[in-house]
């Protein structure tokens, strides 16, 4: 019954009407701002380095560009980075990736639009900058009301749905390499991240910028040793990406619609443009423009999906460990490891394997363990900001704080839920969390996205008068 109704709102909410509006909007945004994402790029990288901004009395008032860049990445890569890539490829085969480029370009332009508006309409907290698309709503549009549901959706969204998928994935994987049973990953997980999350954003931000750099750089090397090692078969699975997304290859005509969903519902998944949760991060840094926090974030995009996704993706395409299964029938229409089944997880360990012998399941199994704790640090920072937004403006702070702690035990439960729970419910609810807040934020940001395009040309037309150092 559970999973029944799981799936009807899953149906309700990704409609294809969510997957146009996605794809349109990021579009849209891309010619408005002539292609920042192309046109800025150098800027994008230059940007991250942005040391935060003092207060009069010498003290910081928000966390660093860099800082906020790692929380916003650590919150995009994670279980849709390994789990969620090979997710796509077995419901959508390879022609999923392309669809899952196509999101990430255009979302860079989404992001940086939401990372914009988010600094504009910042506010102070006694913990520094807090705000996101709750904050633009109710200040740049006058709706509070619907502030206040964007924020409770994404306390729902956040701190209920998409905790469960990343502790399911990892979970998975040290079961499959060390037999660890999944309450026992699941305690584990929760104990870890109470330790971080009690000390707030300056805590999550210092580890995120110590943590997500090392993580990503350590994967990206195990997957660009693999790939070499199936060198010959790479301009081979490139074509393949291609003709399959266009459904020019006869078995990828029968599941076009499952290949554009799968690659547009991962890529989203993976990389948050539209969604809103990068723009809660966007908000917290002290940056001397707006624009510059949302070139910051525009580039992070790139990081999460057209590199490391694609490193992930390549090496399971390149090894031959997947199998395509038609969504609707669950019939197997290829089977290269017919012994993985639907274990999703499992081809990404098994591409390890086959080029580091028996390494494959422990370094997916560690690599999952940083990916997910750093991914749900950072839900629990959306849904914090979330709490405050909510009570903003507010003199008596106790129901704020007895708010926060009740939801740092919810989140912390349902990590533990999530591990114990099957697979594909636990995908279908990550879904439901990504599409609620989807729907409002992007319409918002058609709303708003003019105050963005200002800055934006305010910003460029700065640093053209401003020699560089």
């Amino acid at each position: 019954m559970f999973e029944k109704i799981v799936s009807a709102l899953n149906d309700i909410i990704w409609s294809p009407v969510l997957v146009v509006l996605l794809v349109g909007a990021g579009l849209y945004f891309s010619i408005r701002t002539r292609f920042v994402q192309v046109r800025r790029f150098g800027l994008m990288v230059r940007s991250l380095f942005a040391s935060a901004e003092k207060s009069e009395d010498g003290r910081k008032q928000g966390i660093s560009s860099f800082e906020a860049f790692c929380v916003a990445l650590s919150g995009r890569v994670g279980t849709g980075n390994i789990v969620g890539v090979a997710t796509a490829i077995a419901l959508g085969g390879p022609g999923a990736i392309f669809w899952m480029w196509i999101i990430a370009f255009f979302g860079a332009s989404t992001a940086f639009v939401e990372s914009t508006l988010a600094q504009q309409y910042k506010f102070e907290h006694a913990s520094g900058f807090r705000g996101g698309p709750a904050s633009y709503i109710e200040k740049g549009l006058k709706a509070r009301w619907l502030g206040i549901l964007f924020s409770i959706l994404v306390l729902i969204g956040y701190g209920t749905f998409l905790p469960t998928v990343q502790a399911n994935g990892m979970a998975g994987a040290l079961g499959n390499s060390f037999q660890l049973p999944p309450l026992a990953s699941g305690l584990g997980l929760a104990f870890m991240l109470g330790l971080v999350i009690i000390g707030g954003i300056k805590s999550i931000a210092r580890v995120a910028s110590i943590v997500t750099p090392f993580m990503a750089l350590g994967y990206i090397v195990i997957t660009v040793i693999v790939i070499a090692q199936h060198i010959d078969a790479v301009p081979g699975v490139l074509g393949a990406i291609v003709t399959n997304a266009f459904g020019i290859h006869p078995l990828a005509g029968g599941i076009l619609g499952s290949t554009i969903m799968m690659g547009v519902k991962r890529g989203i998944f993976s990389n948050e443009a539209g969604q809103g949760g990068g723009a809660i991060v966007s908000a917290s840094a002290a940056v001397s423009h707006p624009a510059k926090q949302g070139l910051a974030q525009a580039f992070s995009v790139y990081v999460d999906t057209l590199l490391i996704c694609t490193a992930t993706a390549l090496m399971i395409l390149c090894s031959g460990t997947y199998n395509i299964i038609d969504a609707k029938t669950g019939e197997m229409l290829v089977s290269n490891a017919p012994q993985l089944g639907e274990n999703y997880v499992g081809f990404t360990q098994a591409a390890v394997d086959s080029v580091l012998m028996g390494f494959g399941g422990t370094f997916v199994s560690i690599a999952l363990v940083f990916f997910v704790f750093t991914t749900i640090m950072a839900y629990y920072f959306y849904g914090e900001s979330s709490i405050m937004q909510i009570f903003a403006g507010r003199t008596d702070k106790r129901p704020e704080r007895i708010c926060i702690w009740v939801f740092r035990f919810s989140l912390l439960g349902m990590v533990v839920f999530g591990a114990l729970r099957e697979a594909n419910v636990i995908w279908q609810l990550g879904d439901v969390g990504v599409g609620l807040t989807a729907w409002i934020n992007v319409i918002v940001l058609l709303l708003l996205c003019p105050q963005a395009i200002r800055a934006l040309r305010e910003y460029e037309s700065f640093i053209q008068k401003t020699p560089r150092k």
